[in-house]
């Protein structure tokens, strides 16, 4: 018995589906419907180059976790001095490649002896942890903020995307350098190198919203004019509803595919602070600190520079290949 329209479609496409499955040969498999995150990971593990990015991404992340047991294991404490791995007279390591043997898998650093092994460790922890903390820190503000401007319209826009405008056009890299440096080194009961990460965290989080929240912003704009969301609206949900039921899931791909991209730039903001001095303070360690200490002697013996700089290399390309591949996963009209 038919009660009205739907009834009826739903009535044609249950004979439909058991027309289909009679008309199936036996043993053949019925086709299944795959979800849109289904799909994507398809095409993901496809892109060959994105997944050998997503790996090494992943590896990378295992050392920062595990710095403290590799360094026991392969390395020396990183604030163990070893005089006697260099030459007294010009302050290098002694030996080939700076210092590289059996006992010190990546050489020790010039002048003080440091194993640089434990050191890039634990630079990797900084820099990693900077750059996911403030990732995330841009990417709830930008979300925030954008969805506003974009779902609220008026005043509201206006307000914000005139904010937005200011801090693109703010001098990042100047401000952070001044606020740096003026800031005491130790805060919140934490140490020095801990403190600085929560302060780096802060200002390039907030200083990265921005450009997120223009592109949450244009998706909004254009989404809250879809059918769903007028639907939603005639069957009497507020606004609150219609933002987090709605619209945040149809924003969650470009957002997850802007934090994967912002990571990288967080990092080469991290160690650019560090390499000028006001980053992460010595004697902590941190790959652009690792540079800044190679310029002294990086013409006489480059492996102290050459190590941090490929880390910093490698890191950056691995998050852009796997980004990239997550973007072109992610959208809906890439073939």
């Amino acid at each position: 018995m038919s009660l009205g329209p739907e009834a009826s479609i739903t009535d044609d496409k249950t004979v439909a589906t058991i027309d289909a499955a009679d008309e199936r040969e036996p043993g053949e498999k019925a086709i299944a419907g795959r979800s849109l995150r289904q799909i994507a990971w398809r095409r993901l593990k496809k892109d060959r180059v994105a997944m050998g990015g997503g790996i090494v991404v992943l590896l990378l992340i295992a050392l920062a976790i595990l710095a403290p047991v590799l360094t026991k294991l392969f390395g020396y404490p990183i604030d163990e001095y070893h005089q006697d791995q260099i030459d007294a007279t010009f302050g290098t390591p002694i030996g080939d490649f700076g210092g590289i043997s059996s006992d010190f898998l990546l050489g020790v650093e010039p002048t003080s002896g440091r194993d640089v092994f434990s050191r890039i460790l634990y630079g990797a922890q900084t820099s990693l942890t900077v750059a996911f903390l403030s990732a995330f820190v841009s990417t709830f503000l930008g979300t925030v903020f954008g969805a506003a401007a974009g779902f609220l319209g008026g005043w509201v826009d206006s307000v914000i995307s005139r904010v937005m405008d200011f801090l693109l056009a703010f001098p990042q890299l100047l401000f952070s350098i001044a606020l740096v440096s003026v800031l005491p080194s130790t805060m919140f009961g934490l140490d020095s190198r801990w403190s600085r990460i929560v302060v780096l965290v802060g200002v390039i989080g907030f200083f990265g919203w921005p450009y997120i929240g223009r592109i949450v912003r244009g998706q909004t704009l254009s989404l809250r004019e879809r059918e769903f969301v007028e639907a939603a609206r005639s069957m009497g949900a507020r606004s609150p509803r219609i933002v987090f039921r709605e619209l945040l899931p149809n924003l969650a791909a470009p957002i997850l595919v802007y934090a994967t991209l912002i990571i990288p730039t967080n990092i080469l903001t991290e160690a650019a602070l560090s390499f000028l001095g006001v980053g992460i303070p010595p004697p902590n360690p941190s790959w652009g600190g690792m540079l800044s200490d190679a310029v002294a002697t990086y013409s006489i013996n480059p492996t102290y520079m050459i190590i941090p700089g490929a880390m910093i290399f490698i890191t950056v390309l691995a998050f852009n290949l796997f980004g990239d591949g997550l973007r072109d996963a992610l959208d809906p009209k890439a073939r």
